[in-house]
């Protein structure tokens, strides 16, 4: 299954969350509180089977974190094979990704935006240039912008606060001033979006 490039905030009002990473007053979820398609009395929507409810669970992550299908099986896969709450290891494992962070940081409105912004050659690991928005950021690692990029207008993010700067997660600190950030230590479960219901993606794949 390929990326989904059609409209963010579709996904939201599906699946009844923003999942589209903007702000809440932007995402489209918040001015229609539910779900796209037929509104008629004839169209009413059944209750959601077991299976139903888990791959709604799976969806909500996957278009969260705006992955593939086979990408995020895969993190599954690693998941399981870790210690401790495979649940628990999964989402770690999305939040570690380098699109992720930028977003939490704030160098970046919207995970769609980190990638783009990975992609393009803008952002460094430990002075080292990455372009692999799937990148697993380890602890200790510092994130920061290119010298070319530095003098663009990209950092205007950081400036106005527009991305996530008022919220930086625990796990991760910011100088804002030098525009640099660093894991400083691994997500817990007090960090994963609690709309979100891990053990319901575990049993998914584990069918």
């Amino acid at each position: 299954m390929s990326r989904y490039t059609g409209p963010k905030c579709r996904k939201c009002r599906q699946y009844g969350m923003v999942l589209c990473g903007k702000p809440t007053n932007k995402c489209a979820w918040e001015r229609r509180k539910s779900p796209p398609g037929d509104k008629s009395p004839m169209s009413q929507r059944r209750r959601p089977s077991e299976y139903g409810m888990q791959l709604k669970e799976k969806q909500k992550a996957r278009f969260m974190y705006g992955i593939v299908e086979k990408q995020f099986r895969n993190y599954f896969k690693k998941a399981i094979i870790k210690s401790g709450v495979s649940g628990d290891n999964l989402m770690s494992l999305l939040e570690h990704r380098l699109d992720n962070v930028i977003y939490r940081l704030g160098f970046a409105d919207t995970r769609q935006q980190a990638r783009q912004v990975i992609n393009h050659g803008h952002i460094r690991v430990n002075d080292i240039k990455v372009s692999s928005p799937s990148y697993q950021i380890k602890i200790g690692e510092k994130i920061s912008w290119t010298e070319k990029s530095k003098k663009s207008k990209l950092l205007n993010i950081i400036k106005a606060e527009s991305g996530k700067n008022a919220i930086v997660p625990n796990w991760l600190k910011i100088d804002t001033s030098n525009s640099i950030g660093e894991a400083v230590a691994s997500p817990n479960a007090e960090d994963f979006d609690p709309n979100i219901d891990r053990m319901q993606i575990i049993e998914y794949y584990s069918r």
